[in-house]
């Protein structure tokens, strides 16, 4: 079976997922004093499925450009498996979600990672990320990327995401 993918920054493709756009908030903890950052904070709602992202920053602009030096932002996308993408059917294949981020990044799929595979470490690296081994159509999944300005003790530029696909293979 072909390839087929889905812009997660093209407006069509986002309805075809029944998703209303990348959300955006900056902190590692956002909304919190100081981004959220305190010594041994042991974990990050915004990680999680049913986090009220409700005030962030909708129909971002994953590619633009935020912060300068030490920081985090959180990028989320709740979206819905369709049962057929450009003509191929979806149920019972792979999907894949693919990023590169700017410079960290830690990828969450309904609220969990795969430490060995999922996390982002330098400019320019890909990431395949697995959400569905075989595809059901009407699935509800939420991706939440932490991403990170690095590295931590000198960093340099900005952060954002350079590409996000959602591919059925």
């Amino acid at each position: 079976m072909p390839r087929v993918s889905l812009d997660l920054e093209n407006a069509a493709d986002l309805a075809l997922l029944n998703a209303d756009g990348w959300r955006v908030a900056m902190g590692v903890v956002p909304g919190e004093p100081n981004q959220g950052l305190v010594a041994e904070m042991r974990e990050s709602p915004a990680r999680l499925p049913d986090y009220d992202d409700s005030w962030w920053e909708q129909n971002a602009d994953i590619q633009e450009r935020r912060s300068v030096g030490f920081t985090f932002a959180w990028y989320r996308l709740r979206f819905t498996i369709p049962a057929t993408v450009k003509g191929e059917d979806v149920a019972g294949r792979r999907v894949w979600f693919e990023t590169n981020v700017d410079n960290y990044g830690e990828v969450y799929v309904d609220g969990q990672i795969d430490r060995n595979l999922w996390v982002i470490t330098g400019n320019n690296t890909p990431k395949r990320i697995l959400i569905e081994d075989s595809a059901v159509p009407g699935a509800e999944h939420v991706v939440a990327v932490l991403v990170g300005n690095a590295p931590l003790a000198e960093p340099v530029g900005t952060i954002f995401i350079r590409y996000a696909v959602l591919a059925v293979e």
